[in-house]
């Protein structure tokens, strides 16, 4: 019975699984929290993965590991293969203006950017983060001999290191950059020379399922690894026609496509997936750290949270949270602060806030969903994935502001999961992902409530910048 590992190594902690690699049964697990902050030294993921993997149990007994994690981390590191300075994780807004200036040098601007690379990038992307190095940190930019993200540098630590030319990512990792193209396969070595002034050395990209090397000390095979989003679309087993909500630190609606995006507009990211497929997406900075705020402004744990929320009616008797609680990366709008709209004498209630700000949430995911259809996909049910997916509150709303079906997989750790079954692929050198059982999901529906996005839309725009912006 060959065991295979996944690693999620997310924002906020490190989660290991340890699975059968035929049937995917999980077998044993651990985890290891992370420090807070965005801007996080590498070498606490690494002893946050040491910790999850003794959790866990050890990997003596693993044939093959993989590991998905956080996406855009911008990890520096000089000729010798030190860290330059902590890493700027995705949801670092410095970059902000650094984003501008970058979309309006290319010629074409961000159609410009959506044409070279399927997206146009924002301050959580890579590219963007270079710009704001080589333009606050000279001499740390001077240092910089190779760029790679969080999940590289993981899987390269794993094999031991050493050099710099054998630094692996894989597709879906790298189209979240801005300097590689999903459409062509290929870095675009003139897009990293615009943001940094010089092209460092890049990764090499993976194919799925190609095997990045062996453990370092042992036999276990290396999976080429994957982006914490194309992870938990192999985690949950999506399929055509499913778009993945993941409410997270981050919220998340992506779905699978045959064919690459290119959005103009930027609401839609034209990432690639973990297969050889892609998954446009669009991504909130605001989902599960909103319901965290507003349960600790209530005074509550997330539990009650949830049970408070159910007890006001859907619209919230016209109370809106705009959820921009740390600016925005869709809408773009870095800059942006949270909103409280429509307060009355009758929905100064704690209940009422609580829905107020699991409905906002939605409406943000919702606006998202909006978005993936303008750029040609056509979801027929929402898969709810992530910690906010334990909320019954927003499971039971979640259908009725989404439009559609909502089907919340048995729990478990989609993004270590996918990892996992990534691992097991490797193992097996198949030309398709191996297909494991899964417990049956609980599937929610609910009539749609037009009239809370509307309201919801009438006011998103009405909010402030932070102070001294």
């Amino acid at each position: 019975m060959p065991l295979v590992a996944g690693v999620d190594s997310s924002t906020q902690s490190c989660k290991v699984v340890v699975r059968d690699a035929d049937s995917g049964a999980l077998v044993r697990h651990g985890s290891a929290p992370h420090p807070s902050g965005t801007e996080v030294a590498p070498h606490a993921w690494w002893d946050a993965l040491q910790q999850a993997v003794a959790a866990a149990g050890g990997l003596a007994d693993v044939a093959a590991i993989s590991v998905g994690a956080q996406q855009h981390g911008m990890v520096c590191l000089d000729e010798s293969g030190a860290v330059v300075r902590d890493a700027l994780l995705w949801n670092d807004s410095r970059s902000a203006a650094a984003a501008a200036d970058l979309v309006a040098e290319l010629p074409g601007g961000a159609a410009g950017w959506a044409r070279a690379v399927g997206s146009v990038p924002v301050a959580s992307f890579t590219v963007t983060k270079l710009r704001w190095l080589a333009e606050h940190e000279p001499d740390n930019a001077a240092r910089t001999a190779a760029v790679c993200l969080p999940h590289d540098w993981l899987s390269w630590r794993l094999r031991g290191g050493g050099e710099l030319d054998t630094v692996t990512t894989d597709r879906s990792d790298a189209s979240g950059t801005g300097y590689w193209s999903p459409a062509e396969n290929a870095y675009r070595p003139e897009l990293l020379q615009l943001a940094l002034g010089r092209a460092p050395l890049l990764p090499r990209v993976l194919g799925p399922a190609e095997a990045a090397g062996t453990r370092a000390g042992g036999t276990a095979l290396i999976g080429p690894g994957a982006g914490d989003n194309a992870a938990a679309a192999l985690g949950v087993g999506a399929e055509p026609g499913d778009v993945i909500i993941s409410i997270g630190t981050s919220g998340v609606a992506c779905a699978l496509s045959s064919a690459p995006t290119a959005d103009p507009s930027g609401a839609v990211a034209g990432f690639a997936d973990a297969t050889g497929a892609f998954l446009p997406l669009v991504a909130t900075l605001n989902a599960g750290q909103v319901l965290d705020v507003v349960a600790r402004l209530l005074g509550v744990g997330l539990p009650e949270l949830s049970d408070l929320a159910l007890q006001a009616p859907p619209g919230a008797d016209g109370l809106v949270l705009v959820p921009y609680l740390a600016g925005e990366r869709t809408p773009n709008k870095p800059d942006a602060t949270g909103a409280l709209h429509g307060l009355q004498l009758g929905n100064t209630t704690r209940a009422h806030l609580a829905r107020a700000a699991i409905e906002g949430l939605l409406c943000g995911l919702a606006d998202g969903l909006d978005a993936l259809r303008a750029a040609g996909v056509q979801p027929a049910r929402a898969l709810l994935v992530g910690g906010g997916a334990r909320s019954e509150a927003l499971r039971r709303m979640a259908p009725a502001i989404l439009g559609m079906p909502v089907v919340v997989p048995a729990p478990g750790e989609s993004v270590a999961d996918g990892a996992a079954r990534q691992a097991a692929w490797t193992l097996a050198g198949t030309a398709e992902p191996p297909r494991w059982a899964a417990a049956a999901p609980a599937r929610y529906e609910a009539d749609p409530q037009p009239l809370v996005r509307a309201r919801y839309a009438r006011v998103r725009d009405l909010v402030s910048d932070r102070p001294n912006n």
